[in-house]
């Protein structure tokens, strides 16, 4: 007999907030089949705030308690069997985040959990990353967002390592990141990647899926350092507005991009990588399948 569950993932990222509602289906002998029935991507940036003056904004707050409000009707909608609401870096940082998580658990009935970078990593790599990578190669996981990157090592099949620095493109837009942060993160890719002589990098994250896109490559082929410095000097030779109009770019994608893709080209460097995978997968992914996983505990 056919099962399907719907489920719904919140990111409330340091750039953007999104729902994800997920429809799994369970055919009889065969694998159980994950689709994203909907996905919603609101621009808030509470990482302008956080970043800059350690508080979430009265108007950023009132912005957010709108987009809450409408998940949860999106949700009832889709008569969703759970959720799982989780904020990262800015919610983490700011002086009022815990006060408005609660305003949001009072005025939109959801609840939020403010997680730290470890669960960060932890959750993402719940996704599906080992099914997409080869259990005989070694790999540097880079997800880049707002507030944080999260590195994690894998090498056949199993977790080395993993760390999370406040190295974010809403922290390097507002030049609130020393270049101790640089130093430390590259000092600890250095450290962990040492010991392996080929590594290839995957990256996570709106920006790699953006240039992924714009590469016109095929699904599983990956992008090349030479193809991401080139598309990097790109960025940086056109204006904010040439970046909207002939890259095509949101407006809260055209600025923060150019920083995303430093990041990950400053982590090939570190690691020696020559080519990036995109798989397309993030912090949404890992969350709907830890809310699968755990439906069948109670089954």
């Amino acid at each position: 007999m056919l099962s399907i569950k719907k489920f719904a993932a919140i990111d409330i990222g340091s750039n953007a907030v999104r729902l994800l509602i997920s429809t799994i289906t369970e055919p009889d002998n065969k694998p159980v089949n994950f689709k994203k029935t909907s996905l919603v991507r609101v621009p808030i940036r509470l990482g302008q705030d956080v970043f800059t003056q350690s508080y979430i904004s009265d108007e950023s707050t009132e912005r957010m308690v709108d987009t809450m409000k409408a998940f949860s009707l999106l949700m009832k909608s889709h008569k969703i069997e759970a959720y799982r609401a989780c904020a990262t870096s800015a919610m983490r940082d700011a002086r009022n985040g815990q006060a408005v998580a609660e305003k949001i658990a009072t005025d939109c009935n959801i609840d939020i959990d403010i997680i730290d970078g470890t669960d960060e990593a932890a959750i993402i790599a719940a996704t599906d990353l080992h099914s997409l990578v080869d259990n005989n190669k070694t790999y540097l996981y880079v997800d880049v967002g707002g507030g944080s990157t999260e590195f994690t090592l894998f090498s056949n099949g199993k977790t080395i390592d993993s760390k999370s620095f406040k190295l974010g493109t809403v922290r390097i837009l507002n030049n609130t990141i020393s270049e101790d942060v640089w130093t430390e993160a590259e000092h600890w890719v250095k450290s962990v990647t040492k010991a392996f002589s080929r590594i290839e990098m995957v990256g996570s994250g709106g920006n790699i899926n953006n240039i992924f896109k714009s590469s016109n490559k095929k699904t599983g082929k990956p992008l090349s350092f030479f193809y991401l410095s080139s598309y990097y000097q790109l960025l940086n030779s056109l204006t904010y507005e040439e970046r909207i109009s002939e890259l095509s770019l949101n407006e809260d994608r055209a600025d923060v991009i150019i920083p995303a893709t430093k990041i990950y080209l400053s982590a090939m460097n570190w690691s020696r990588s020559r080519s990036v995978h995109v798989p397309k997968i993030g912090l949404v992914d890992g969350i709907i399948k830890s809310l699968y996983q755990n439906s069948k505990v109670g089954d």
